[in-house]
């Protein structure tokens, strides 16, 4: 097996680890890394790829939250256990924007906007977007500070916001972020709830990607195996200390570094996508 390859798929999945959590886009990274690295594979691979590799980054949600998420814990009372299963619901309302109009677009915005000036664009709206949305909501207390003050209708608005992270670039955990801050809640909220989210989302997306790959005629060698396995390992341990992290700097900092970052990073590839063409 190529040495090569399997060091940018490592590369790769550390990219996947800190970009999924943080609200920069992990598939717009992963899109304009592949303009620098290319992974030595065909391109149907890579699409599925930096799709599937998400499942890495997921699992490390399952595995920090998963006494909150597990609604059999013996250790829970049972207004706990029926506090649980309310989230649970929740996430479900929240997930029925992106499979209503998410599914019918999906192939349309990979061929049209799963490219680098698209990225780019949506890095720096988005970045602009932080900024304004932190200095509008600087001082103010907000409405929900707590997963059982979210209400279904909240869920739902949340979920209707990450609809807008089908676009590349956008950022599913800065979309939905975004939509829940505006909305009234509160920093840690809006994180852990996007964490939650991301479950039955990134577990539908990798299933339909890996179905696609298969539907169109290609097929897992050895070597394609290894390879998802390696980028999901390696994202999943990134993903842990990255989580922990966000969590932890957020209980004193706003998301505005976020947004300065984007706007940097789009600004620098538009630039150097103006002198490469």
């Amino acid at each position: 097996m190529d040495i090569i390859n399997i060091l940018k798929v490592i590369f790769l999945g550390i990219v996947e680890g800190i970009t999924e959590w943080l609200p920069i886009s992990s598939t717009g990274h992963l899109i304009l890394v592949d303009e620098f690295i290319q992974l030595s594979a065909s391109d149907a691979f890579k699409e599925m790829f930096n799709v599937v590799i998400q499942l890495g980054a997921i699992m490390a949600v399952v595995v920090i939250y998963f006494r909150k998420l597990n609604p059999f814990a013996l250790s829970k009372t049972a207004l706990e256990k029926n506090e649980t299963w309310s989230l649970w619901f929740k996430v479900v309302v929240a997930c029925i924007p992106a499979i209503v109009i998410g599914l019918p677009f999906d192939d349309f915005l990979e061929e049209h906007f799963h490219k680098f000036i698209p990225v780019a664009i949506m890095l720096i709206l988005f970045g602009v977007l932080f900024i304004i949305v932190e200095n509008h909501n600087k001082g103010k207390t907000p409405k929900i500070s707590t997963l059982n003050e979210l209400t279904y209708q909240t869920a739902l608005i949340i979920g209707l916001f990450q609809v807008l992270s089908l676009m590349p670039g956008t950022s599913r955990s800065g979309a939905t972020i975004i939509g829940a801050i505006i909305i009234g809640c509160s920093r840690f909220v809006a994180a852990e709830f996007t964490f939650f989210l991301g479950i039955p989302v990134m577990f539908g997306a990798s299933g339909l990607k890996v179905f696609k790959f298969i539907r169109d005629g290609n097929s897992f060698g050895q070597t394609e195996i290894v390879l998802l396995l390696i980028g999901c390992l390696v994202a999943f341990f990134v993903s842990i200390v990255v989580i922990k992290f966000l969590m932890s700097y957020i209980k004193s900092h706003d998301f505005k570094v976020f947004g300065w970052y984007r706007i940097i990073l789009g600004a620098i590839l538009i630039g150097y996508w103006v002198i490469t063409n």
